[in-house]
């Protein structure tokens, strides 16, 4: 049996999740309208490539990557674009992003698809493929799959498939799971091959035993996880936030990621098992990411997680499930580390934001379930903070220097390695919002090096101008000296000779005769 580690603190708040698996996974009905945000990736948004009026096909390309860090939009089914504007989408700051407007058909016809043998093909040719099919991490970071998987000529050992979830409410990746486990093992081999990869590690919670099955029969039966023989499923203890890489890459491992490395800077890549459910589709099927299994619970009749179309609107999603006539405002993700929809759509509870490929889950707040937060009381210094902490950071301390602005002694206390979890808030015996303060201090940070950066750029242009100026100045005046010693030249040239000029340029022009004479004469008698 594996040997298993632990990470430095940790929580185990309710899990809430059965209630959300007592059936299968069921696909969402085709909507009125789609919303299809350009940006639903890390890095760079998309370029759109249609226009409004345009018609077009399921799974059609309409927002090209723009960027290293950047990936590929497509149409969720076939119809018209509407509008490319824009619209709200599901962020925090609860500003409007680029979006197309998509009409349905109702036909739902697919463009041509394309399957490739993985096989038969090379890892750069497999990568843009990931990136032209739009496939990113769907564990909530979104983050490019086809930039993951460059890794340059670093040797990865392991690679960590993420089934933890150990997020409160959610259970799409254990349904999943469950229900698709042989298109999981299929997609784990075709990224271990892409990486190279020694092993392949599935983690997950041991509160998911039928995830747990599914997957270990799913390699079972597979022929080419028989052939490499590498592929392992193992429980790992349920404790939040287990499921973050960098805690579980500790689980599994024993290795503990550097502050300010990477997974593969230790020969570890980590994605999670709905990522490799749609990298399979991706190739196997020549499917582009359309759709995604997310979890709708909470405050509804009827939990239950729904295969959806990207772009659906929550509030027709939600009602689905059904939200009861308490629900206040609705979360995007998990308790812990979602985001509050509530107030983007207000006066009511109803949320127009769009599902995007981070979508993974839909919780419906009441006051019940999610009391509204009591006020903030001066920090005591329990030290409670510090025992959760997974990150093995110092959260008073980097609650002090957020506090009072002192942004470099909370870079030097590695607030960079705070993964936002929530721990720390959850323990508070003073209700301090810590994280809010940690994101603050973040941004600010970014927000000042930024704002370097665009001063050293223009200080760079600046001297360069200065530079080119003072070249331009000098090769002026140059070429004006130069014009006039040819102009002064051309003067005395112009300028009638002297009587003493011509006897001086006569008897020079004698001398110059006699010395070619005596020359001549030296030639012709060398003995003379």
């Amino acid at each position: 049996m594996r040997k298993l580690f632990h990470f430095h603190g940790g929580i185990h708040p309710p899990s809430n999740k059965t209630q959300s698996t007592q059936t299968a996974i069921t696909s969402a009905p085709l909507p009125t309208k789609l919303t299809i945000p350009f940006h639903q990736h890390a890095g760079e948004t998309a370029k759109p490539v249609v226009k409004v009026g345009d018609h077009v096909l399921k799974g059609q390309l309409i927002g090209m990557p723009d960027g290293f860090v950047s990936s590929a939009v497509h149409a969720s089914t076939s119809g018209t674009i509407a509008a490319i504007d824009m619209q709200l989408i599901a962020h925090p700051s609860g500003l409007p992003n680029l979006c197309a407007t998509l009409i349905p058909d109702g036909k739902d016809e697919w463009v041509t698809l394309n399957p490739v043998d993985y096989r038969s093909h090379s890892v750069a040719e497999l990568q843009q493929l990931l990136r032209m099919a739009g496939v990113v991490g769907l564990g909530g970071a979104a983050f490019p799959s086809d930039v993951k998987l460059r890794i340059g000529k670093q040797k990865i050992k392991t690679l960590i498939l993420n089934g933890a979830e150990c997020e409160p409410y959610i259970t799409c990746d254990d349904m999943l799971m469950r229900e698709r486990a042989a298109e999981i093992v299929q997609g784990a081999e075709i990224l271990r091959f892409m990486l190279d990869a020694d092993e392949v590690l599935y983690g997950v919670e041991d509160n998911k035993p039928e995830a747990i099955a599914a997957l270990q029969q799913a390699i079972t039966a597979s022929k080419s996880a028989q052939q490499n023989k590498s592929h392992e499923v193992i429980a790992i203890p349920t404790i939040y936030p287990g499921g973050s890489a960098k805690q579980l890459i500790r689980v599994l491992t024993g290795l503990e990621v550097p502050s300010g490395k990477l997974p593969t800077d230790i020969g570890v890549q980590c994605f999670n098992v709905a990522t490799a459910y749609t990298v399979h589709r991706a190739l196997a099927h020549g499917e582009p990411l359309l759709s995604r299994v997310v979890t709708i619970t909470g405050n509804v009749r009827k939990a239950q997680n729904y295969e959806v179309l990207i772009g659906v609107p929550i509030n027709e999603l939600v009602a689905l499930s059904v939200a009861l006539s308490d629900t206040n405002g609705y979360i995007m993700g998990g308790p812990m580390m979602g985001v509050p929809l509530h107030a983007m759509n207000a006066p009511g509870p109803a949320v127009q934001v769009p599902v995007v490929k981070a979508t993974n889950c839909v919780i419906a707040a009441s006051a019940k379930l999610f009391p509204p937060p009591q006020p903030a009381l001066p920090c005591i210094r329990c030290t409670r903070c510090v025992e959760v902490c997974p990150a093995d950071l110092q959260p008073q301390d980097l609650y002090w220097f957020a506090q009072s602005k002192e942004f470099g002694r909370a870079q030097a206390f590695s607030l960079f390695d705070c993964i936002e979890c929530g721990a720390c808030s959850y323990v508070c015996p003073s209700h301090i919002p810590l994280v809010q303060y940690y994101r603050f201090a973040k941004s600010e940070i970014r927000a000042r090096e930024y704002d370097k950066l665009l001063a050293d750029q223009a200080r760079e242009r600046h001297d360069y101008r200065e530079h080119r100026i003072e070249r331009e100045k000098r090769e002026k005046a140059e070429k004006l000296a130069a014009k006039e010693k040819a102009a002064q030249a051309a003067k005395l040239a112009a300028q009638p000779l002297t009587p003493q000029q011509q006897t001086e340029q006569a008897e020079l022009a004698a001398r110059r005769e006699h010395i070619r004479e005596v020359a001549q004469s030296a030639v012709e008698h060398p003995e003379g």
